[in-house]
């Protein structure tokens, strides 16, 4: 008896000590773990803000959908009047009475019902309309969790500049990543006490917290040039079995991107379809730009003083530097043209000789103060710096090569930076594309605008401009770029195209960029094709693409003809220069050649 009682007193003990610790030292910490165990969370995700275009229009936007769930060991228990009475027809009858509302064929539909898992997912996206359906029902086990599903109304045509969202609701590309923060909102939730089962407790504890939507973002495209951009290189890509094809369109006052088309393309309702076109190419393609670049060496040469529109250029058909002979196009008798006639002709021995006295380190500073070697500051995903080497670092025959656009790299929206820059007076302005983002009470927080660069002089600038229109001139490289009515213009590239692929040249690169009204310029069009093979010279592949854009960019955005008439462009000297003239650019070897 007595060893019997110190047992039970030393149990007794035991218990005793445990429950002091319980109930005295350790209760606050009990309790917590007791309650953390019995409480439940929903979580509601926050409805992702819209993108809209310059004018409301929208571009992406949410709309609400439910995750409908299960509850396997709960659905037995499903009870329907039949013939006017109560009747438990379980499983059979929750298939039969949910797969027209589901989707689901009612064998597969009666196998996802059964077992004993407390939670599987039966259908997403479900409507709200037919989750009231649903829910109407009364099917024990059956539930759903809010959730909402991306919707782009324009579908391909802003594909790659907007983005998309992924199956798991995160960004996948486009604005969609570059505004994530703003767009995407906070997720609320609802903390509540539950029974054994996972059902809510009536009158028990419960706390909610409401979700707090996304941003609006509203962006400076017009969603129906951005249509029409994207439509027309789409129709050209395909015409001359391109690789790809981009057309960017600015504001030449403000530097708003009106436009960014690129094509290939995909839809970004059903993104996994076509994951190799994700990016937009305006931004993320680099490549070298042919005879568009020379209007950076043309605006350097007169800002220096070096030559004047008119100063005469005598051109051979070769032109030896560096260990290289240099050549046009095509082959020709030594001519005499003016500068303005070099730009207008496109001519790679006329612009080398213009251009060289400007020296390496002043060209490398223009260029860099065009934008080149830098990304835009905009930090759009996939954006590239291109390729501008240091002058220092120039070979022999890149010190000329990069003076008609080769040995350097840009992308589509640099590279229209540079007509921007001499559309605008040689003020660069950066380009931007969020106009703003909401504030939440229906009114819009402007974004920073960039801070302006100059680069040359209004003269110079207006020099340049003057020269440009010989371009779409009669003994031009681009009559398929004149618009009737309006002043235009611009340049052609046609530039041999690198592939990373192969690592050596493969085809070509052709572009036109240019602007309108030229004496009083507000757009700039800019378009590129990649690897065109039926026809690849700038003015014929890519001027008409440039026309059909401008024209449309002019009457959408109610810009007028200016009325005034072009400068006559003096290409070629009334009279042949004697062979002593001083003013004639001649080649006298590489001595202008240096730093």
């Amino acid at each position: 008896m007595r060893t019997m009682t110190v047992a039970v007193l030393f149990v007794f003990s035991i218990f005793g000590a445990q429950l002091l610790r319980l109930q005295g030292f350790d209760a606050a910490g009990v309790s917590q773990t007791a309650e953390s165990k019995r409480m439940g969370t929903i979580v509601y995700p926050a409805m992702r803000g819209s993108i809209l275009d310059r004018n409301g229009t929208v571009l992406a936007s949410s709309i609400e959908r439910r995750t409908v769930t299960v509850d396997q060991t709960a659905v037995p228990q499903y009870t329907k009047t039949v013939g006017g009475v109560r009747t438990k027809v379980g499983v059979a009858g929750a298939a039969q009475d949910l797969s027209p509302l589901l989707g689901i064929a009612v064998p597969e539909l009666t196998k996802m019902l059964t077992g004993d898992a407390r939670y599987r997912v039966l259908q997403k996206n479900v409507t709200p309309l037919n989750w009231r359906k649903i829910s109407e029902l009364g099917v024990n086990g059956v539930y759903s969790e809010p959730t909402s599903e991306r919707n782009y109304p324009t579908s391909t045509a802003a594909a790659s500049l907007v983005g998309f969202v992924r199956a798991d609701g995160t960004a996948g590309g486009g604005l969609e990543v570059l505004m994530d923060k703003e767009l995407k909102g906070k997720a609320g939730k609802t903390i509540f006490e539950q029974s054994q089962d996972g059902r809510p407790i009536p009158n028990a504890r419960q706390e909610t917290i409401p979700a707090v939507p996304g941003k609006d973002v509203r962006l400076t495209i017009d969603s129906d040039l951005q249509w029409y951009a994207q439509n027309t290189v789409a129709q050209k890509v395909l015409e001359t079995k391109a690789l790809s094809g981009t057309v960017v369109v600015e504001n030449v006052k403000t530097g708003e991107l009106l436009a960014v088309a690129s094509y290939p393309t995909f839809d970004p309702n059903q993104p996994g379809q076509s994951s190799d076109n994700w990016t937009n190419k305006a931004w993320s393609e680099v490549y070298e730009p042919g005879s568009t670049g020379k209007v950076m060496a043309a605006a350097a040469a007169l800002q220096e003083g070096v030559v004047t529109p008119s100063t005469v250029v005598e051109v051979p058909n070769r032109l030896p530097r560096a260990g290289t002979s240099f050549k046009d196009s095509h082959d020709h008798p030594t001519e005499y043209l003016t500068f303005a006639g070099v730009l207008a002709q496109s001519s790679n021995i006329g612009t080398i000789l213009a251009t060289e006295r400007v020296g390496a380190a002043k060209t490398y500073s223009y260029f860099r103060k065009f934008g080149l070697g830098a990304t835009s500051g905009m930090d759009f995903p996939g954006e590239g710096p291109g390729l501008l080497t240091n002058y220092k670092d120039w070979s022999g025959s890149q010190r000329y090569t990069v003076l008609f656009g080769q040995g350097l790299a840009v992308n589509a929206l640099q590279a229209a930076g540079v007509f921007q820059t001499i559309a605008n007076d040689g003020v660069r302005i950066p380009p931007r594309i969020v106009a703003g983002v909401g504030d939440g009470h229906g009114g819009f927080t402007p974004a920073a605008r960039p801070d302006p660069v100059t680069v040359v002089s209004p003269k110079v600038a207006k020099q340049v401009r003057d020269m440009l229109e010989g371009v779409v001139g009669k003994e031009g490289t681009a009559p398929e770029a004149k618009i009737d009515g309006y002043r235009v213009a611009g340049k052609t590239g046609t530039a041999d195209r690198y592939d990373p692929r192969t690592g050596g040249y493969s085809g070509k690169t052709a572009s036109f960029i240019g602007f309108a009204p030229a004496d009083d310029p507000q757009i700039v069009v800019a378009v590129t094709l990649q690897r065109p093979i039926k026809g690849y010279f700038g003015g014929a592949v890519a001027g008409p693409v440039f026309h059909d854009v401008m024209t449309y960019a002019l009457q959408e955005l109610r810009i007028p003809p200016t009325g005034t008439k072009s400068p006559v462009a003096v290409i070629r000297p009334k009279d042949t220069p004697s062979p002593s003239d001083p003013t004639v650019i001649r080649d006298h070897g590489s001595s202008g050649s240096g730093p």
